[in-house]
């Protein structure tokens, strides 16, 4: 709550399909309004939030979803708690030309751009391992942004390299996150901790899977995968939303192939939806057993809802769109439970009373430091 007993509120611009807001409502936010250029994203946000109202009335009501460039966003919002954001990665991602901030598609200008306009109590930014890996490529950009933030009058605590393995997400799927706090509401930070439990692929998938082959009749399948899948012991390579400009989904590159094969499934494609019409086709052929024969991936494909549970969606958060449409938002997502333990810590820190602090030195960083579980990193 905030200082008047109400909901901590938030806006998150590039929202896409809703990872990191369900994470952030699931930590206590109430959302005033979310951003997405994507149609099918928008869709999947008013058909969860607004449709089937699956926070309830109030936020219902409240939250507006906005379908546009966050160019163009011209909020009018007074006290707002928290501004959030997953800017996209491609001009930082390891498999783009790494461009940064000489990339069309940086928004980070226009996150501080909203930042300096609303003057949130707390900005939270998500992106790809790649913005603080290797540690010198984009060094003199990451300093600008912290620069900027604490021009605004902000204590910047710092980029933090997260694993979503470490907080019960079946996959490994390393991200960047920045948090920073208003100077005249710091009163310390502290970043959250990891679960400490692994969850691995044949536990997050194992009804699933069961249903989908009791369904097609071939029990003796679901026991073949699952024998497989529990060998392996472990999580899912990271799932990977793809280009519009490269035909249809699948699983991603040919070394994450060949995870998901270890894993017994097959990469090769995203499988239809149990309610798709042409299911009795599918399940007899491609979606149960393999793709491209001599690929060797004998095993059945992902359906989107999945693909959903491997990035640690709700399994009621419906997406809008096709196939190859919902599998992309799923794909390009950031997975709520690491949205969630990120939230919960800012909430924690806007809630806490007492003396405000100084920055501290260094503002919470440890530059090339290893943290507890030995993968995530104070940049």
């Amino acid at each position: 709550m905030s200082s008047s007993g109400q909901p901590l509120t938030s806006i998150e611009i590039c929202a896409g399909a809703g990872g990191q807001a369900v994470g952030l409502h699931n930590a206590g936010f109430s959302h005033r309004a979310l951003v997405e250029i994507d149609k099918h994203a928008a869709a999947t946000l008013k058909l969860n939030v607004v449709t089937n109202r699956m926070w309830g009335e109030e936020e219902a009501n409240e939250c507006q979803i906005f379908s546009m460039d966050v160019k163009d966003f011209k909020p009018d919002v007074e006290g707002l708690d928290l501004l959030a954001g997953g800017v996209p990665c491609p001009p930082f991602s390891v498999a783009g030309k790494q461009l940064g901030k000489d990339d069309e598609r940086d928004l980070f200008p226009e996150m501080l751009r909203l930042v300096d306009e609303l003057n949130p109590r707390a900005v939270m930014i998500e992106n790809v391992a790649g913005l603080v890996k290797p540690f010198d490529k984009f060094l003199s950009y990451r300093e600008d942004i912290k620069r900027a933030l604490r021009s605004m009058g902000y204590v910047v605590c710092g980029w933090r390299l997260l694993e979503a393995a470490d907080f019960g997400v079946p996959q490994l799927r390393p991200r960047a996150i920045l948090v920073a706090i208003r100077t005249d509401c710091y009163r310390g930070f502290d970043w959250p901790k990891p679960s400490g439990e692994l969850k691995t692929v044949a536990q997050a998938l194992k009804e699933t899977m069961e249903r989908r082959f009791t369904d097609a009749g071939r029990p003796e399948g679901y026991e073949k995968w699952l024998k497989k899948a529990t060998e392996a012991g472990t999580v899912a390579p990271t799932l990977v939303g793809g280009s519009k400009k490269h035909g249809g989904a699948d699983l991603g590159p040919t070394r994450a192939k060949r995870a998901w094969a270890a894993l017994g499934v097959n990469g090769m494609g995203v499988a239809n939806e149990e309610s798709d019409p042409n299911i009795e086709r599918d399940l007899g052929n491609r979606d149960l057993v393999t793709g491209v024969p001599e690929a060797k991936l004998v095993g059945p494909m992902l359906t989107v809802e999945q693909a959903a549970i491997i990035q640690g969606f709700p399994e009621e958060w419906e997406f809008a769109g096709r196939k190859t449409a919902q599998y992309r938002q799923v794909g390009n997502a950031f997975p709520p439970p690491v949205a969630e333990a990120v939230g919960r810590a800012i909430k924690d820190a806007l809630e806490r009373t007492g003396d405000l602090l100084d920055a501290p030195d260094g503002d919470l960083e440890l530059d090339g430091t290893t943290c507890d579980s030995g993968r995530d990193t104070l940049i």
